[in-house]
């Protein structure tokens, strides 16, 4: 027979259940993530080193490409409650690897021991904020709108730079994408420890599909922030 005093009014209990809780999320989200940075690393190497990237990259290949990658972030999150999970799954490991095609080109725009050097540089730093964020006591809700809206500041930076070259405006971005991706990483993990708090209020299925959508958070953060390092720390060939 349960004993219902003894689960829900244990202390011990209820923070063993939310420690299983915490695991069974980090389990889904950074499992995937990882997944799918290791499908991107797979295919832009590949790309790179058979010269696919000739065929596919021009030509327009590479407009077509990004315009996929736009299209499959906005279906998995307008239709994520629809969709069935392994879907789900799908449409994420199909933009994994669409996005490892038009990562390619940084293998040919730097060298190879600096991309490699830039990579562990970002692994360590993305580590470091995640620790930051799933374990400060801090609210970083404000974190994550200021960096949300200065987003949309540096995309309209970068559309500007397309136009007016300028060496001033080149640093003023990279800095800005350090810091909004960083901030971003920070306040994407908290929300994540949030997210597993309120676990046992899913269902497996949405569980899933939540955790797909954190992962794909992570997965952009740590993209971003890897090539915006690399512009900091790199010279183009």
């Amino acid at each position: 027979m349960i004993d219902f005093e003894k689960q829900f009014g244990n202390p011990g209990y209820q923070t063993a259940r939310q420690t299983t809780a915490v695991a069974s999320v980090f389990k889904i989200v950074y499992g995937w993530m990882a997944g799918g940075l290791a499908l991107s690393g797979l295919v832009a190497w590949y790309t790179w080193t058979s010269g696919l990237w000739e065929r596919i990259l021009t030509g327009g290949g590479f407009t077509i490409c990004i315009i996929a990658e736009l299209a499959l972030v906005f279906v998995l999150s307008a239709a994520i409650g629809k969709l069935p999970t392994a879907v789900a799954y799908l449409l994420f490991a199909a933009y994994a690897a669409v996005n490892g095609l038009t990562l390619s080109v940084v293998f040919i725009a730097y060298e190879l021991a600096l991309v490699q050097k830039v990579f562990f540089i970002t692994a360590g730093m993305f580590g470091g904020l995640a620790l930051w964020g799933t374990f400060t006591k801090g609210d970083l809700s404000s974190v994550g709108s200021i960096c949300g809206m200065a987003l949309w500041g540096l995309i309209l930076a970068m559309v500007v730079g397309i136009f007016w070259h300028s060496t001033g405006l080149e640093t003023l971005i990279t800095f800005a994408g350090i810091a909004i991706f960083s901030g971003l990483t920070m306040y994407d993990a908290q929300k994540i420890k949030q997210m597993a708090a309120a676990e046992g209020t899913m269902d497996s299925e949405s569980l899933q599909k939540v955790g797909i959508m954190d992962a794909l958070a992570l997965y952009l953060d740590f993209v971003n922030l890897f090539l915006y390092l690399l512009r900091f720390f790199g010279r183009k060939k």
